[in-house]
């Protein structure tokens, strides 16, 4: 399926289609580097304050400093969290690694705190260049040799997903993006082997950085061995896909797996999933082996192969059925279960909803439109993934809305395809005004949208008096101007609410009792039980953490959750106004959005 428009001879714009179909390329990183520029002006202010805007990204660089500072590469402990013995982040150091080099790469020119702060603004654009360039990749190879233009300017408009490139964002999800949109386009590569090759390693890396692709990294192997059963031409695609795959997932794991990974947990490449991957990457290849004239015989085979591999993990990991952070009901119901992202799209507001529901079902719609268009061609198996990755993560977002930025990703695919075919009719017009107006606006599409995407889309109302209290909280509290006069102090242990857990230990040389982490479950839990229950509570809790100081944010998001379910618990009564003798109010700054407290010895 090539959508491609005639040579015009007429038209004295088709020098520069020619050359843009020549040096795509070149293009590409140019467009890229004018959209990294616009987000560095726009988040000028934040890269200057250091405002990570996640707590991932705030315990990222607590992990980047840990290491750098000699802690061993397999120990993905923080021991900033949940002192004495710290606890285990389920990451891995693959995502480290960018960040650490710029950072050490810097240090020596600009000092540690420009360095830092450089690292963190250029990290997340990184694997923007490697999904713009998947994106363009898949769209000439899907859509036309000269759709790569419009893919790439579609990418702005994905809001969800462009959040996760943007300076300051350092966690894993951008690398992961680009990752799936690397296997769309390799799943669409005319030469089999090399597709396959591809396919394999990104899912590898992909499952090394995280478990929350696992689903698309699943149905992209399953494409490619439905290709194998309508073709048995199939057969190097499916072969160099289950080898690399196997093999990558082991060097992943040799390479990057921490020493905690490497008991049978769910949540992370551990034996769990290092298992289940070679078991099944090793059925794949094996009924590669023998000849299989017939479609049904394939069919049978891969049925085989898939059979094998689900029973393995069923019999072989029967504490990994459920969900794979694996935490308790009572962590679910006081923390998991008010925690934004983890919520249904239809649980989110109006224009949440909109922003988020609008492209995917738009790609949706696309992606069908296009594989009726590539009917009896090879693009129709490509096209048939991104058909069940979108709709998967259509269904994904109805559970969760952190399934948004990939649903997005996704639907830039369909979006060019239905896109194209009124381009293709624009420049066959006979009026040079329309032919002069499609190239224009595609070359201007890139930092226009960007522009756009920073823009707010919905107008939003006047808040009321608690919202305004919360929004002024969320917008102080993390700053380090508000978190100084803390960090001023000797270093110490501060019990504190689980969203600034990471934050204090970020910008601080202070240490937290916990983070929004599932394996730090206990310490979340007991940070819950602390604010919930009773003064006598909360503080025989603080004092088992070995706490000395009490530090609170009102309105932040998380303390009204506490105001709410207990209005007779410990952090209510204190926002309240009432005072415990245990407890020393310590003088911060005038104006300062934080309460402190220093805990009497007798307390501790």
């Amino acid at each position: 399926m090539q959508w491609e428009p005639p040579h015009r001879a007429d038209d004295p714009l088709q020098p520069v289609w020619d050359w843009l179909g020549r040096h795509w390329r070149a293009m590409l990183v140019l467009f890229w580097l004018l959209l990294c520029a616009w987000m560095l002006v726009e988040r000028a202010g934040a890269i200057r304050g250091f405002a990570l805007p996640d707590t991932d990204d705030n315990l990222r660089i607590a992990q980047v400093r840990a290491w750098l500072a000699g802690q061993d590469w397999f120990d993905l402990r923080q021991m900033k969290l949940n002192p004495p013995g710290g606890f285990n982040i389920h990451w891995s150091r693959i995502v480290d690694l960018p960040i650490a080099a710029l950072i050490l790469g810097l240090r020596p020119f600009v000092g540690g705190v420009m360095a830092e702060k450089a690292a963190v603004a250029i990290a997340p654009m990184l694997p923007l260049l490697l999904a713009m360039f998947a994106l363009a990749l898949a769209a000439r190879r899907l859509v036309a040799p000269g759709a790569w233009l419009l893919a790439a300017a579609l990418l702005p408009f994905a809001h969800g997903t462009m959040g996760m490139f943007r300076p300051l964002r350092i966690d894993h999800h951008g690398w992961q993006l680009a990752l799936l949109a690397l296997t769309i386009a390799a799943l669409a590569d005319p030469r089999r082997g090399r597709g396959g090759m591809i396919v394999g390693i990104a899912s590898a890396v992909s499952l090394a950085i995280g478990l929350e692709l696992l689903p698309y990294i699943a149905v992209a192997g399953a494409s490619i061995v439905l290709r194998w059963i309508v073709h048995a031409e199939a057969r190097p695609r499916m072969l160099a896909y289950a080898l690399s795959f196997g093999l990558a997932t082991i060097i992943a794991y040799v390479g990057f797996a921490s020493y905690a990974n490497h008991q049978p947990l769910c949540d992370a490449l551990t034996p769990v999933w290092l298992t289940t991957v070679a078991v099944a990457c090793l059925a794949v290849a094996a009924i590669a082996i023998p000849p299989a004239e017939s479609w049904q015989t394939r069919l049978a085979l891969a049925g085989l192969a898939g059979a094998a591999a689900l029973a393995f993990f069923w019999f072989a990991w029967p504490g990994c059925h459920g969900r794979p952070e694996g935490v308790s009901p009572e962590l679910y119901r006081l923390w998991l279960g008010n925690v934004r992202e983890a919520k249904p799209l239809f649980a989110q507001d109006w224009p949440l909803f909109m922003g988020l529901s609008v492209l995917p079902a738009l790609g949706l719609g696309g992606a069908g439109f296009c594989l009726w268009r590539a009917r009896g061609s090879e693009a129709f198996y490509p096209w048939l993934s991104v058909i069940v990755m979108s709709v998967f993560s259509v269904v994904m977002l109805l559970w969760q809305v952190r399934a948004g930025p990939a649903s997005q990703l996704i639907a830039l695919f369909g979006c060019a395809g239905l896109i194209w075919p009124l381009v293709l009719r624009a420049r066959a017009s006979t009026r040079m005004a329309v032919r002069v107006a499609v190239p224009a606006a595609l070359l201007s599409a890139v930092p226009a949208a960007s522009m756009v995407s920073a823009l707010p889309i919905y107008p939003k109302s006047r808040p009321g008096p608690l919202r305004a209290k919360i929004n002024r909280a969320s917008r102080l509290c993390p700053t380090l101007a508000a978190l100084a006069p803390i960090a001023r102090l000797p270093a110490t242990t501060i019990f504190t609410f689980v969203d600034l857990g990471p934050r204090l230990i970020a910008v601080t040389h202070h240490k937290a009792i916990a983070g929004p982490y599932h394996r730090n479950g206990d310490a979340i839990l007991d940070v819950h039980h602390a604010f919930d229950g009773t003064p006598q509570q909360a503080q025989a809790i603080m004092r088992a953490h070995g706490a000395t100081h009490l530090l609170v944010c009102p309105y932040l998001p998380e303390s009204t959750i506490y105001k709410a379910r207990s209005p007779n618990g410990f952090y209510a009564r204190l926002q309240g106004g009432e005072r415990f003798g245990w407890l020393t109010p310590v003088p911060l700054p005038k104006g300062s959005p934080y309460w402190l407290w220093r805990l009497d010895a007798g307390a501790r």
